[in-house]
């Protein structure tokens, strides 16, 4: 249910005056604005973080219910909110801050695409360390969904690589922590609080990230495999090897990819390293294979985690339960993703979970159709709900920010 004291949809396009006044950008939402069909009242498009602080202070004033949105690459993902009174669209944020190249980081604004973020920070010879699986995708979108790829098995995720980060909280206030700090929030680590908190804790406009130099050559190793067994050997091979990957990911129907970088020479060597590790069916290449980077195709998407040794199981219960064509990625710290297009989603989904419980992990649907959504348990079970519901009634007492869109209805 909407937050109690939201106004309905007329009393908040009575604040579109209110809000006009603050950001030069302000008009009334669009039906296809709907974030899962929960249309907007009004979108406002901050170009400052003075005028993004003002646009979340009006919002209190109205107490509008509030969902951010950035490049709209997984806007679908998460659960429908109760309430949109007010998109904030951040794209007009979208500079490059500062780039320390000497110390190896960065500091950008919200909606800059991690494109560009990427074509201005290779300039200097650096990189952001972050796939981008979906083009288009922003910084804000990234960070909010925790999203990340291949090259997690080595740099991390964004919750590794945000140093420090600048928000707007529920109230308008301005708070920042981590790297270049001004103003830190009751010790809080903003940077990890906020990854993955799809909006719902208050509104990211810059982040601070720690940067890797550009290699300066690379070298993919892939091998087809046949069945879990052998998928299972080849990356615990890899994983239990000197040779260093940046990436390692599964791909269906059944190919082990490697993924090295570095110096010139180093990378050659620890190529063939990696196929004397793989056998004599691998293969060394300049191009990622088909899929490297991308999320399986299907209407549907489970997001996995569990310990890497968790393949086995994941990809046995798969093929007894979806057949053996099911769409997968699997990166080699234990992350992965599951497309479907057809089939009992709910029964597949009992049968991985139950599958990734005897590893401790988990699977989280972040999208599928309305009538699938509604029919199943979206989130699965959430051990820390309760730190999580404290910590969203500290930053955003009103429940007004993405309200439902996150677990347990936060």
């Amino acid at each position: 249910m909407r937050p109690p004291d939201a106004p309905d949809a007329h009393g908040a396009l009575g604040a579109l005056g209110a809000l006009a006044k603050v950001c030069g950008d302000v008009r009334p939402g669009e039906p296809e604005e709907g974030v899962l069909g929960v249309e907007p009242a009004v979108v406002a498009a901050p170009a400052t973080v003075g005028e993004a602080a003002a646009v979340m202070r009006v919002a209190a004033e109205h107490a509008l219910t509030v969902v951010p949105r950035g490049g709209e690459t997984r806007l679908d993902w998460g659960t429908p909110p109760r309430g949109c009174d007010l998109i904030v669209d951040t794209r007009r944020l979208d500079r490059l801050v500062e780039h320390a190249a000497g110390d190896l980081v960065a500091t950008a604004q919200a909606g800059m695409p991690l494109e560009r973020l990427g074509e201005e920070l290779a300039g200097n010879g650096q990189r952001l360390a972050l796939d981008v699986p979906i083009p288009g995708s922003t910084i804000g979108g990234t960070i909010a969904t925790g999203a990340a790829g291949p090259l997690r098995t080595l740099y991390g995720t964004p919750r590794n690589l945000v140093i420090g980060l600048t928000i707007v909280r529920a109230d308008g206030q301005v708070a920042k922590s981590g790297g270049k700090v001004v103003k830190n929030v009751a010790g809080y680590d903003l940077g990890r609080l906020f990854c993955g908190s799809y909006g719902t804790l208050g509104l990211i406009v810059e982040a601070t990230f720690r940067l890797h130099p550009v290699p300066a050559a690379h070298a993919y190793v892939t091998r087809p495999v046949d069945g879990p067994e052998e998928a299972h050997e080849a990356i615990q091979a890899v994983l239990h090897s000197p040779v260093v990957p940046s990436g390692i990911e599964y791909l269906s129907p059944g190919t082990v990819a490697v993924l090295l970088d570095g110096g010139p020479d180093e990378v050659g060597a620890r190529a063939e390293q990696t196929v004397g590790l793989l056998g004599d069916t691998a293969q060394i290449s300049e191009g990622a294979p088909d899929g490297w980077g991308r999320y399986p195709g299907g209407t549907v998407l489970f997001d996995v985690a569990a310990p890497p040794p968790a393949l086995r199981d994941l990809l046995t219960a798969l093929r007894e339960s979806a057949g053996p064509g099911t769409s997968v990625t699997w990166s080699g710290d234990g992350h992965g993703y599951v497309g479907l297009s057809s089939g009992d989603v709910a029964g597949i989904l009992a049968d991985v979970r139950a599958a990734l419980a005897r590893h401790k992990g988990s699977a989280v649907v972040r999208y599928a159709p309305q009538d699938v959504r509604g029919a199943v348990d979206v989130w699965g079970p959430v051990p820390a709900l309760s730190l999580m519901r404290g910590v969203k009634d500290q930053f955003d007492p009103g429940h007004r920010l993405s309200p439902g869109r996150f677990a347990g209805g936060i």
